[in-house]
């Protein structure tokens, strides 16, 4: 297996951002293969297309970004493929918050807000969910007609409030840091730390570098990832149970990491659940 630094993965997504979307979705296939997915040529199947109920949700007057369709259709999309990678809902087509059912979690923009202009729909147009829809992502309504446009999740923010809140600079990018978020985590080498020290959190950041993603929140977490040789970790600042979780494509590269940090594996390291 050829090592991968992904302390040069910031460097790759910077390429990518300045590049375009279709860049993004070939970095999308690239990190789905390093980690091991392969797709399994599973077509969308007819129970994949929306009931009557989601889509008495959807606004059918607000086109959907170019990039959403665009990322449903890819032969590599590994959430099409086998969504129970991923622990989350598809809204396809998105769905409007307010949500005029009643069932979608998250209400919309506040007149106030730093991502609309003062006169523009305070909607938002949510297209995926966890599971039980404690976070939402979605774009503003005013947007929609942007071919790639910025994703916010519907989580607390750094002082506690709930509102939207930015997560990723685009729907291409969102999409990559899901599957950064989710497939090492089945495909990977994983270990954490409950409690980062920090001496531990200090060798982090200098001996590894960030990847370049917003902080990913999700259940409370505010987690930021760093890169090294063949590793990833996420650093979690929020709520969520290990303050570090690391992944490794192999178990050498988690070992080598302990090193790095000066830390031992409290649980140990976990083998792959996928293959």
């Amino acid at each position: 297996m050829t090592e991968i630094d992904y302390a040069l993965f910031a460097d790759r997504l910077a390429s990518a951002r300045r590049q375009g979307t279709a860049a993004r979705w070939e970095l999308l296939r690239e990190f789905q293969h390093e980690w091991g997915y392969r797709p399994s040529g599973r077509t969308r199947a007819a129970d994949d297309e929306p009931d009557e109920e989601q889509l008495e949700g959807v606004d059918p007057s607000l086109p959907v970004p170019a990039a959403l369709t665009q990322w449903w259709e890819l032969p590599y999309n590994s959430f099409a493929d086998r969504p129970g990678l991923y622990w989350t809902h598809a809204d396809l087509p998105p769905t409007v918050r307010p949500d005029p059912t009643g069932y979608g979690a998250s209400g919309g923009l506040p007149r106030d807000n730093p991502h609309t202009g003062p006169d523009e729909d305070l909607r938002m147009c949510v297209f995926m969910a966890e599971y039980q829809y404690c976070n939402e992502w979605g774009y503003p309504a005013a947007h929609s007609a942007l071919p790639d446009p910025a994703v916010l999740v519907a989580a607390q923010d750094d002082e506690g409030g709930d509102g939207w809140q930015p997560q990723s600079h685009s729907l291409s990018e969102f999409v990559l840091h899901l599957a950064v978020n989710r497939l090492p985590a089945s495909f990977g080498w994983t270990a954490g730390l409950y409690e980062v020290s920090p001496a531990t959190d200090e060798l982090l950041r200098t001996r590894l570098r960030p990847t370049g993603l917003l902080p990913w929140r999700e259940l409370g977490s505010r987690s930021v990832y760093f890169g090294g040789p063949d590793v990833l970790v996420c650093r979690d600042t929020g709520l969520g149970d290990r303050e570090l979780t690391a992944f490794g494509r192999t178990r050498e590269a988690l070992d080598r990491l302990a090193v790095t940090l000066g830390v031992s594996w409290e649980d140990g390291v976990g083998e792959p659940e996928e293959s």
